[in-house]
């Protein structure tokens, strides 16, 4: 059978009524970029922000309607809310509500203290909440200027000390264009949707784990627009079984694109971890991270300095064959905790590329033992902010 089309699946979606009937959703330009992999399609369709919760039904017609279509393996459809010229803006969250909002026009705000009353609050934008995801604690981004850092495996290490700390963690891996996670923690196969389509995640070494290597084959080219990115990573985080988790730790793309966007301005992210190795270069990238961060006012939980230093496999002798100690000099000069230190060793290179952690596979070696400790001061650096409640889920 021929592949599905992106004309297929529009002249399809051109039949689906818009709201109030007026129309349809294609000629009133409320779908998105369509993008088809392995005939699965995936898209979303934008409503206004004040009526996002009432127009669930119009998604759930738009999927069954593309789900029906000959050839078509699966759907995926989420819901974006834009507030148009003229729409009437959200209502205001009650004091009750948590501290995290992002502003209309896209910047993210973490207060981490109480609203002044009603009354008394400064003129400012509507706001709209970023709604948590349920069962879930923390969400903690793991996130470096540039690729090569040794991102990922800092990441899945840092998540497996937690758990050896004694917490419920899960893994988000948030890299669409190059997944490690599915490598790193050995996991293959596909997922399973359970009820309301709901998915359940991966799991391997008691990490649940979701990524998009799960859905798409490694060798598809993944090649996404704004829209897509957004739509993929809301329904990983909040369409997935993730149960009762301490900390959820998102393994971001390098650098400062659309992924690092939509998770600070959707996602009501507990602070930030930054990866970078000890040269200047890799620290002018981490400090476009930083920068980033502090824009959205995610807090910064601190900095991890990877392949801090050379451990001589024979002799166990180190060389400080990057320089050393740029990354610890760099964080106390703009105030952000230092985390740790992780040495350059064959073996952690080569447990990591079998899929092997180190913390899961040697736990009492001296590299599980350095990124426990590293674990530790991320949560005891969590447990310095301001908790918050996650609000009821709602589609953003």
């Amino acid at each position: 059978m021929a592949d599905v089309t992106k004309e297929e699946v529009l002249a399809v979606l051109a039949k689906v009524r818009g709201p109030d009937l007026e129309g349809d959703i294609v000629s009133r330009g409320m779908v998105s970029d369509v993008f088809i992999s392995e005939n699965k399609v995936y898209f979303s369709i934008t409503v206004p922000a004040a009526r996002a919760n009432e127009l669930e039904p119009l998604r759930v017609a738009a999927e069954r309607t593309v789900k029906a279509m000959p050839g078509v393996k699966g759907a995926l459809v989420t819901l974006t809310a834009d507030r148009k010229a003229g729409s009437a803006p959200p209502p205001r969250p009650q004091p009750a509500a948590p501290a995290v909002h992002s502003h209309s026009h896209g910047h993210a705000h973490d207060h981490g203290h109480s609203h002044p009353p009603q009354g008394q609050q400064p003129a400012q934008p509507p706001q709209r909440e970023k709604p948590g995801v349920p069962g879930v604690g923390a969400i903690i981004a793991v996130a470096s200027g540039k690729g090569g850092v040794g991102k990922s495996t800092t990441a899945v290490n840092l998540a497996l000390g937690l758990q050896a700390n004694g917490l419920r963690v899960g893994i988000l891996d948030a890299d669409i264009y190059g997944p490690s996670v599915p490598r790193l923690l050995k996991i293959t196969g596909r997922p399973q949707q359970i009820e309301n389509r709901i998915i359940k995640p991966m799991e391997n070494y008691g990490l649940k784990a979701m990524s998009m290597g799960f859905l798409v084959d490694e060798e598809t080219a993944m090649i996404w627009r704004g829209p897509m990115v957004q739509s993929a990573l809301l329904q990983m985080l909040r369409e997935v079984a993730w149960g009762d988790l301490d900390v959820l730790v998102v393994d971001m793309p390098p650098g400062t694109g659309d992924v690092q966007l939509t998770m600070a301005q959707q996602v009501p992210l507990a602070g930030a971890v930054i990866v970078s190795t000890p040269q200047d270069l890799a620290l002018l990238d981490a400090r476009k991270g930083i920068a980033m961060f502090r824009k959205v006012e995610v807090p910064l939980l601190g900095i991890v300095e990877n392949m801090s230093y050379f451990l001589a496999p024979d002799t166990g002798k180190r060389y400080d064959i990057f320089g050393h100690g740029g990354a610890r000099s760099e964080a106390e000069r703009i105030g952000v905790p230092f985390l740790g230190e992780v040495p350059l060793t064959i073996d952690i290179r080569e447990r990591s590329d079998a899929g092997t952690p180190v913390v899961a596979s040697d736990p009492e070696g001296a590299s599980a033992k350095i990124y426990r400790e590293i674990a530790a001061r991320v949560w005891a650096e969590l447990g310095g902010l301001t908790p918050r409640p996650a609000p009821a889920i709602v589609f953003e």
